[in-house]
């Protein structure tokens, strides 16, 4: 029992990640209706941040803010200057341009830091495990998961107690609307995107230290992401945040129960999600 407890919490705490990862994806397309196939080189780029700050002596705390940070202000490069210029084409070539700039991302990080994958160790403070009577549970882990409920916390904030947040979600229903208000729709959809990226920037320079940094990590993180919004719902906050830790708690349970069908597993379960209800747990009709 102690065995399924343990999976499930890393089910949690990797499902948390997830929701990192998926929620800008979800937002993006949410407000921009555009589908981000280069989302996952942001996860990828936030990852090697954090070991290229730890590798340099800065220590991992401070790759927690360096690494959202840098991937947020390439991302709003990105979209002012070239991203831009494409939502007016049809749907598929936004496909074509982002899976273009996500190979692209991929090759400077091969070029960058070589074809080899790289470790992050986690912290001193956080190395080690936590006991409670027989259960024991890594401590960096557990900080993962108190760290992204926060994260968490505050994403529902600024979508739901700013300003800003209730343009997104305006935007979300008509972006006409928002413009004839005399506010500036570009410039909100770049600082979006640009939140978004850094999201999963965070989320990636989180995974380094669980799974280290390697030049591909990025196309099973766009996979993830596309199956955790597609499972909660696409345009959904809480259902990025469902969709994350069931998502999670499958992978790793199944890990235990039939280690070579895990990743499968989140695959099974997003297709019984889709065939229960077609729209995601959380999805608006009509939201695709």
């Amino acid at each position: 029992m102690n065995i399924y407890l343990l999976q499930i919490a890393n089910g949690v705490g990797i499902g948390m990640l997830y929701f990192l990862l998926a929620v800008g994806l979800s937002i993006v397309f949410g407000l921009l209706r555009f589908v981000n196939f280069s989302h996952g080189a942001f996860f990828l780029l936030g990852a090697y941040l954090c070991f290229q700050v730890t590798d340099l002596g800065l220590g991992f705390w401070w790759s927690l803010l360096i690494a959202p940070l840098v991937v947020g202000l390439f991302a709003w490069i990105v979209e002012r200057f070239v991203l831009r210029h494409v939502y007016a084409l049809p749907h598929h070539f936004h496909i074509l341009f982002t899976v273009g700039m996500a190979l692209v991302i991929q090759e400077a990080v091969i070029s960058t830091w070589g074809p080899l994958g790289n470790n992050v160790a986690p912290p001193d403070l956080l190395q080690g495990v936590v006991m409670w009577g027989g259960f024991v549970y890594p401590k960096y882990r557990l900080f993962v998961i108190g760290l992204t409920a926060v994260m968490a916390l505050l994403l529902w904030w600024v979508l739901e107690g700013t300003r800003l947040g209730s343009i997104v979600r305006a935007g979300s229903e008509s972006t006409e609307m928002v413009s004839l208000l005399g506010l500036n729709i570009n410039r909100i959809f770049s600082l979006v995107f640009a939140l978004g990226a850094a999201t999963a920037g965070l989320a990636g320079a989180l995974a380094a230290p669980i799974r280290g940094a390697d030049p591909f990590m990025g196309v099973e993180a766009l996979g993830i992401a596309f199956v955790v919004v597609v499972i909660g719902g696409l345009g959904s906050f809480w259902g990025a945040l469902i969709g994350g830790i069931l998502v999670g708690i499958v992978q790793s349970v199944m890990s235990t129960v039939w280690s070579e069908g895990a990743h499968l597993m989140i695959y099974v379960a997003m297709a019984a999600v889709m065939l229960l209800r077609p729209n995601g747990l959380l999805g608006r009709a009509g939201a695709a």
